[in-house]
């Protein structure tokens, strides 16, 4: 709406065939948009028969105002303090504008003071991944408009990349870390991809059909973090009573259960497609946790740990 604005303010005539052809969506959605801005912004909208295009019969200065609530501009803050992380990035400027943007167009209907909220709420993130500017928005319009990405890509513990061409279904940010979940060509698989690990990033601009029957929800059901796999295992891990007030106040997985030991321990109960995840986070709480099921997690941990005995 804001880009057909801009049209009707220079006088270009825009019609719906041509912005369609231009934002890459259909003409009944230019068509949808343009009656909210007539009807619903007040906006003075006609069509000019002799130039086949809209105009404004009148000056238009400014683009409608957007009315929020104090709660709608509380989020809205706290989205901005959660992007706090990436200052200091290539993601800083134009994120500030983004924001800078979406501030100037909003109407003056709450009393509030943004230092108060600056005062009250705050984000603090370890170990943020620094990740190309120019990549993610390579690789972020490419999954916006199903097109399919080549790159190279260096895996955990290879010393060489590979080179790939996907097509990516999703890109997500997973405990500060990027992923792009996409249909790797050659290996006629889902894969992830962390983006910090790849290179060379290319739209290939080929247009592919997204499976109607994708959801990440899905995909990263049985999952702690990324790590997906076939088949399901119960996993059981006792905390005592320092750790046990800690787990309970977090949802962990969808699947958890805590069952009360006494004494003020815990046993957490999940169910997840692989171990691979679970292991690290067991290790993080040290002695205050213990593995009771399975065998292949406890081995997992004793070996992990005393590993870390031997290196001290």
């Amino acid at each position: 709406m804001l880009q057909l604005h801009q049209q009707l303010q220079a006088g270009r005539f825009p019609n719906c065939r041509k912005l369609a052809d231009e934002l890459e969506v259909s003409s009944k959605t230019i068509q949808r948009d343009i009656e909210f801005m007539r009807y619903q912004l007040g906006l003075p909208i006609e069509y000019d028969q002799l130039h086949f295009g809209f105009f404004y019969t009148e000056p238009v200065t400014h683009f409608p105002s957007i009315g929020v609530s104090e709660g709608e501009i509380v989020a809205l803050f706290v989205a901005q303090k959660a992007l706090a992380q990436y200052r200091g990035t290539s993601f800083e400027k134009p994120l500030k504008v983004a924001f800078q943007k979406i501030a100037d167009g909003l109407q003056d209907k709450v009393a509030f003071q943004w230092s108060d909220l600056e005062s009250s709420i705050s984000f603090r993130g370890l170990g943020t991944t620094i990740a190309d500017l120019e990549m993610f928005e390579t690789v972020s319009g490419a999954v916006l408009k199903s097109h399919e990405v080549t790159f190279d890509y260096r895996k955990l513990g290879s010393t060489g990349y590979e080179a790939r061409r996907v097509q990516p279904c999703h890109l997500g940010c997973i405990d500060q870390q990027w992923y792009l979940f996409a249909l790797d060509l050659a290996r006629k698989q889902l894969r992830t991809f962390v983006l910090s690990r790849m290179r060379k990033v290319q739209n290939a601009r080929t247009r592919f059909h997204r499976p109607a029957d994708f959801s990440i929800s899905k995909h990263l059901g049985d999952s702690l973090g990324v790590f997906t796999a076939k088949g399901r295992v119960k996993v059981r891990v006792r905390f005592d009573a320092f750790a046990a007030r800690l787990i309970s106040e977090r949802l962990w997985h969808s699947s958890q259960r805590i069952r009360d030991l006494g004494e003020g321990a815990i046993e957490l109960s999940l169910e997840l497609a692989s171990l691979e995840e679970i292991e690290r986070w067991i290790l993080s709480w040290g002695a205050h946790a213990q593995v009771l099921e399975p065998t292949a997690l406890k081995n997992l941990v004793r070996s992990a740990a005393e590993g870390v005995l031997a290196a001290y």
